[in-house]
């Protein structure tokens, strides 16, 4: 797949490109026709940090950040968005007056968990949802509910892709969306076109990766 692969860079930075790979794919909501790799943003150092700046301006000015909770891998950029909070003087209600960045666990079928020595991480706490990409805001939704079980608060959700731009009264501030990426389209499982058209499916995807079929 991966000699198929087009880039899409972003219009703030030349330093950010999403990898896009054209086909059918399907993710545990929905059948894509773009698998979106967003790998290096997540693990090289420099789009990282060039990742986390755009993000936290997209933020704009937030009243409390206590906590980044990171999904799909995206501790990296959680780390430097961290530190661009700190450098905006945002306020944290955290005793030592800097932010944690921390990542769920996730049970068999697939909540989130939180054990007795990050509760208070999360407990109280202003949360910053941080996810690698959302194409039907499902997990973002289930994530949400999981960090309100734990009684923290969401402040915000940050995604490097997005197709959904508000998941109740929170916006989804993303660094690249569908119009970034020519042609993308997410279908509901019932209603996929390539289905119904006998085309297999490729590879099983998620913010972390694929795995072909």
């Amino acid at each position: 797949m991966e000699n198929r692969i087009v880039k899409f860079y972003s219009r703030e930075s030349n330093m950010l490109a999403l990898h896009a790979i054209p086909g059918h794919f399907a993710t545990s909501n929905s059948h894509i026709n773009f698998y979106i790799d967003v790998t290096g943003m997540k693990a090289r150092v420099k789009e990282a940090e060039e990742a986390a700046k755009i993000l936290a301006h997209k933020f704009g000015h937030l009243g409390y950040a206590d906590t980044i909770v990171c999904m799909d891998g995206t501790e990296v950029i959680g780390a430097f968005l961290a530190k661009e909070f700190e450098k905006e003087h945002i306020a944290s209600t955290n005793q030592h007056k800097t932010v944690y960045v921390i990542s769920p666990e996730q049970s068999r079928d697939n909540q989130m968990i939180f054990r007795d020595n990050t509760k208070n991480m999360i407990a109280g706490k202003h949360i910053i949802l941080l996810l690698a990409t959302t194409t039907t805001g499902e997990t973002i939704r289930k994530s949400m509910e999981g960090i309100q079980y734990y009684g923290g608060i969401i402040e915000g959700i940050g995604s490097i892709f997005s197709t959904v731009d508000s998941i109740g009264n929170s916006r989804v501030h993303a660094l690249f969306n569908e119009n970034d990426v020519i042609g993308y389209q997410a279908f509901p499982k019932a209603d996929c076109p390539f289905c119904k058209q006998g085309t297999k499916i490729e590879a099983v995807v998620n913010g972390f990766g694929y795995s072909k079929l």
